[in-house]
C-alpha cells in the first residue's frame, strides 16, 4: 500500500497535455523542485539526479495508450523534503 497516492483522470486538449508535460520536463532538466498542477490542487516534488523510467505504448483497436512512469527513492538526505500536496479548496468544514 502506498503512503501517498494521488490519481486524477480528465480529458485534456493537446495543448493542455503539452503544457503539463512541459512543466515536468523543465523540472527534470533543471533538477530540484517541481510543482505540478492537478486540477485545483498542486503536487510538489523533489526530483533527484537519477530516476528509473518505464515507457509503454499499447494499441487496442482504435485506442492508443501511452504510459510514462518515473520512480525514485525518497530516502532522505540532508535538506531533502518529502512530496506534498496542496489545494485551494479548503474541503469540508
Amino acid at each position: 500500500m502506498a503512503d501517498v497516492k494521488l490519481e486524477r483522470k480528465e480529458s485534456l486538449s493537446r495543448e493542455e497535455a503539452a503544457q503539463w508535460l512541459s512543466v515536468l520536463s523543465k523540472g527534470f532538466a533543471r533538477g530540484g523542485e517541481v510543482t505540478l498542477p492537478v486540477g485545483a490542487a498542486t503536487v510538489e516534488l523533489h526530483l533527484p539526479d537519477r530516476v528509473r523510467a518505464e515507457f509503454e505504448v499499447k494499441v487496442d483497436g482504435d485506442e492508443v495508450e501511452i504510459e510514462l512512469e518515473f520512480t525514485w527513492s525518497t530516502a532522505r538526505r540532508m535538506g531533502d523534503q518529502a512530496p506534498s500536496v496542496s489545494s485551494d479548496d479548503p474541503g469540508p468544514e
